[in-house]
């Protein structure tokens, strides 16, 4: 509740000072969600609280429609700021002729939009930077702490690997000065050898003119004793040694002492979600909605926080928002008992299934649809989608009802068929009748396959296609209809089972943890989920026309006063940009 202004009387004027809603602090903050008045530090605490972290909070000024002050123009001192040039993105007088031509629009209007644009940036400051920075921070200073011990024995091996280099290094060069390389030993056997070979060369020559004189100068008794003396002294061939410098440095040594310690980057620093979240003591309802125009909700998806798209047995696939308003209607959507027919991008586009099987697009606006992947082999007909917001690839479960088998394919962003999931690791088929998906934080592809009494399960495979489990129930030995299916932030996957009116969560392993939801008051048998990684909220279609939104999970107390951001600062004067 409100507190009242407090009145302060002075000499010359009377203050009135605005308290918190929820402590003695004096008012900075408006949440307009609640309503309540908020001091910085309570500010801070309710955007970051899960349970009201899609409020709407303002600052005091916005609540009462603050008008920013005027502002003198730079060039014309005589006049007040009135305009904004849209291209340059810089306010005007009545006086700027530059901007004369440009389109214009009025300061506040100005104003009023930039902030709205820039309230989902602000959003994600308070809610998420802000919350988990200082933990990554922790993380940082706990490194800078342990740095040293970790690096001490990394600096030891350093400089023996160093002294064992220089050892080498000076006895390389020990060996160039004084055996192998000397400059004046190996010029004076080069020249040797020259001496030598030129000898050698002379001997031959002279050899071979004795043997071509003519016999009336060089008698051939001349020739017989010249055979017999000189001939054996020559040799045809003369075996000189080439000289050639080898290294006597060991290539493999070197390399392991430059390279044997080195510092990587490991990727940029990341918090888990488990260190961010935790489950609670129970689920809570948050709150409960009714969608006009939808028989029984079939299937969910999130668009933002306060609006989702629900789908029925027929032909009916509303846009609604938190309090049950019908915002839009797609017209040619499929229908079916057992179906996730639609999934939403990171652009907010629906993506859903059409009467034709082809699988559409409808753009953010909701005034374009286009055909993203057109379905060309009839034997083979999708049953549900869902886009992954880890690759941005979009997982299409299909369905062979002449053979009773089903499969998962992949397309990329373009829509080209990139996986298909069908069989187990032993040959066999891994589904029968899949009819709701979706995707792990570890990659595990999850598909609720249900129709048939021996198949139902929930069946889990890596994201390259190997089968890691099906799960068919709790140790309580019940058997599963597995219907809608999702997971969340701390990797549990949630299933709908159509035989106890429950909602189960096991771990990303398989192992049964909790029925997180029964049957209730607030809402008839659960049938299709959906699980909001902003606000951490799960929706929950009922067998009715019903979805009711629950928290289960929290924020862990990770934020010491050391680490907490400080408040907001108050005013801050800044410099207005020249014309």
């Amino acid at each position: 509740m409100t507190q009242s202004p407090h009145i302060m009387d002075t000499a010359s004027s009377r203050y009135r000072v605005h308290l918190c809603s929820k402590c003695p602090g004096d008012t900075a903050y408006y949440c307009v969600s609640c309503p309540c008045d908020l001091c910085p530090q309570c500010k801070e605490n309710h955007v970051k609280d899960l349970q009201t972290i899609d409020h709407d909070v303002v600052s005091h000024g916005d609540k009462i429609n603050y008008i920013p002050t005027q502002e003198i123009c730079v060039r014309h001192p005589s006049h007040v700021y009135t305009k904004y040039c849209e291209p340059c993105q810089v306010p005007a007088c009545n006086n700027c002729q530059t901007h004369r031509k440009h389109t214009q629009i009025d300061v506040t209007t100005a104003y009023k939009t930039k902030r709205q644009q820039h309230r989902g940036t602000i959003h994600t400051i308070r809610s998420e930077a802000l919350f988990y920075r200082p933990v990554l921070l922790t993380g940082i200073k706990a490194d800078v702490n342990t740095c040293h011990t970790e690096f001490s024995p990394l600096q030891s091996e350093m400089l023996t690997k160093a002294q064992n280099l220089k050892d080498l290094i000076d006895y390389v060069v020990y060996d160039l000065l004084n055996n192998v390389l000397c400059y004046f030993d190996f010029k004076h056997r080069c020249k040797k050898q020259k001496i030598e070979m030129i000898r050698h060369i002379v001997r031959l020559r002279r050899y071979e003119h004795r043997y071509v004189q003519p016999a009336f100068t060089f008698s051939a008794l001349q020739f017989l004793s010249f055979t017999k003396t000189a001939l054996p002294q020559i040799h045809l061939t003369l075996h000189t040694s080439q000289l050639s410098m080898t290294e006597s440095l060991n290539k493999e040594d070197v390399m392991e002492s430059l390279s044997a310690i080195q510092i990587t980057e490991r990727g940029n620093r990341r918090v888990g979600n488990q260190c961010l979240l935790k489950l609670t003591s129970g689920a809570e309802l948050h709150q409960s909605l009714t969608v006009p125009g939808v028989d029984r909700c079939r299937h969910i998806s999130c668009v933002t926080s306060d609006w989702v798209w629900v789908s029925d047995y027929e032909y009916n696939l509303i846009l609604t928002d938190t309090t049950g308003v019908p915002l839009h209607r797609v017209e040619d959507s499929c229908r079916g008992l057992f179906r996730g027919l639609h999934t939403v991008n990171s652009e907010s586009e629906l993506i859903y299934i059409d009467r034709n099987s082809n699988i559409n697009k409808l753009s953010k606006d909701m005034k374009t649809t286009t055909t993203f992947i057109e379905t060309t082999d009839s034997t083979w007909e999708p049953r549900c989608v869902y886009w992954s917001p880890s690759t941005g690839d979009l997982l299409v479960v299909m369905c062979n009802y002449d053979t009773e088998t089903g499969k998962v394919t992949r397309y990329n962003q373009s829509g080209q068929l990139t996986q298909t999931i069908q069989n187990h690791n032993t040959g066999r088929g891994l589904y029968r009748y899949p009819s709701y998906i979706t995707e792990n934080n570890n990659g595990d592809v999850v598909v609720s396959d249900c129709g048939t009494y021996e198949s139902d399960a929930v069946v889990v495979t890596e994201r390259g296609g190997r089968h890691r489990f099906s799960y068919t129930g709790p140790p309580s030995g019940s058997r599963l209809l597995p219907l809608g299916i999702c997971t969340d932030a701390l990797s549990h996957i949630l299933v709908c089972d159509g035989i106890t009116k429950t909602v189960q969560m096991i771990n990303k392993d398989g192992r049964f943890l909790s029925h997180l939801l029964t049957e209730s008051q607030e809402m008839d048998r659960p049938w299709s989920l959906r699980y909001d990684v902003n606000t951490h909220r799960l929706w929950v279609g009922s067998w009715d026309n019903k979805v009711c939104v629950y928290r289960y999970i929290t924020r862990q107390d990770a934020l010491t006063d050391e680490h907490r951001p400080r408040p907001d600062e108050d005013l801050m004067s800044s410099s207005t940009p020249a014309v």
